[in-house]
């Protein structure tokens, strides 16, 4: 396939879709966790919600990045976006006949994540099939901004939304932001040549070449590897820093801290959107990592809203950085025809450490809160802040090996 500069104007395009869809889930997050919290008032009900949303997901990558290198990737984007609108039209279907229960909430999340399995692989390999390695930092800068979008933009709305109406609107605009992302995703398969897809192997042994392409260089897969500790950290972080806020706060409050502390994300993304990153790119892993241990820990380092936006900021200023710089050193070390496959597997190895901290880190601050006599806010608290200090610490060693600084040759 020529990748041609024109072809950066339809990653733009398919970005954008990516975007508005980004919004419009995170509006849904938002909006579900806070619902949850306030008919159980635990963080492990929202942690619970948030493992059921992902774990099918990090399930099916395998799978579905086999099938990114065997079929239509824009075609698969487009399924992936469209039905896993169903999973949140359930939901909406049993709030309008009552109050929804907590099981029917979780069943629409995994119906949601189980489509939309499909697109991560899909979304991630097109990015390969339409640029040039030249163009990949700034592309990956615009990604990580579409993926701060959740943050940045749907809090702040949603928590005003929540102000003059309720769960159900806000289900209604995310279904409504479907469409577009299909769209854009239609306009630019029609307009893209796509390179016939000649399938030899079987399925099992496409996972078996995936496998190989991400393990074959040592320094490629202990990368991997310490990612899926790094995101178990950050896992703590993301379920967590909800219940710590509205524990001495309000939605309204925690919308306008969440979208303060995005803001560094979006602050950082234009810059690398713009400029990229041009070497060093261990090096900028490590600091970006280290910076966002940090942030972590000063975020809930004390009750106030001030401090939590400030060091918030600081967390997601790092991430487009470590992330940028992570996926440069993965891409360009796996060949373009297993692309697919292979972030299949990057995807479920790095992101197993998720799992781990959605599944125990509501338990681990409602026990310590009840431990200490301080409630959620302050289990929440310490747990943040140790997972903070651990972040930063595995960032430091990870920068001293040598078969990872590699991976830039």
């Amino acid at each position: 396939m020529n990748k041609s500069e024109n072809n950066y104007k339809k990653f733009l395009l398919l970005w954008a879709g990516e975007l508005i869809s980004s919004i419009g889930g995170g509006l849904t997050s938002f909006g579900l966790g806070i619902y949850i919290f306030q008919k159980t008032g635990s963080a492990s009900g929202m942690a619970f919600m948030t493992l059921l949303a992902f774990l099918p997901g990090l399930l099916l990558k395998v799978p579905a990045g086999v099938l990114a290198d065997r079929y239509d990737r824009r075609l698969l984007m487009m399924i992936g976006d469209g039905c896993s609108g169903l999973g949140v039209l359930f939901i909406l279907l049993c709030m309008m006949r009552g109050e929804a229960e907590l099981w029917q909430i979780y069943l629409g999340v995994i119906i949601s994540s189980v489509f939309s399995a499909l697109l991560e692989p899909a979304y991630t390999a097109t990015i390969t099939d339409i640029l040039t390695k030249e163009q990949y930092s700034k592309a990956n800068g615009l990604v990580s901004m579409a993926g701060s979008a959740r943050y940045l933009f749907s809090p702040v709305i949603a928590g005003f939304l929540l102000a003059v109406s309720d769960i159900k609107l806000i289900l209604i605009i995310d279904i409504g932001t479907f469409f577009l992302t299909i769209l854009s995703a239609a306009v630019v398969r029609k307009n893209l040549e796509t390179k016939p897809i000649e399938v030899e192997a079987s399925f099992v042994e496409s996972i078996k070449e995936g496998w190989k392409a991400v393990t074959v260089k040592k320094g490629l897969f202990l990368l991997i590897v310490i990612s899926s500790v790094i995101t178990l950290f950050m896992g703590v972080f993301q379920v967590l820093a909800e219940p710590f806020v509205l524990s001495f706060s309000n939605a309204k409050v925690l919308g306008i801290v969440e979208t303060v502390a995005a803001s560094g994300m979006l602050v950082t993304s234009v810059i690398l959107g713009i400029k990229g990153i041009k070497k060093n790119y261990a090096n900028k892993l490590t600091l970006g990592l280290m910076i966002a241990g940090f942030g972590m820990s000063g975020f809930a380092m004390l009750q106030n809203v001030y401090v939590a936006g400030t060091f918030g900021f600081l967390f997601f200023a790092a991430l487009p950085i470590a992330n940028n710089s992570l996926d440069y050193l993965a891409r360009t070390n796996i060949p373009d025809e297993l692309q697919g496959r292979a972030w299949g597997f990057i995807g479920f190895i790095s992101q197993s450490g998720y799992v781990l901290a959605y599944g125990l880190s509501g338990v681990i601050a409602d026990g310590i809160g009840n431990l200490t006599g301080g409630g959620v806010g302050k289990g929440a608290s310490i747990t943040i802040i140790i997972s903070g200090i651990l972040l930063a610490v595995i960032a430091l060693a990870m920068g001293s090996v040598k078969s990872i600084r590699k991976l830039e040759e």
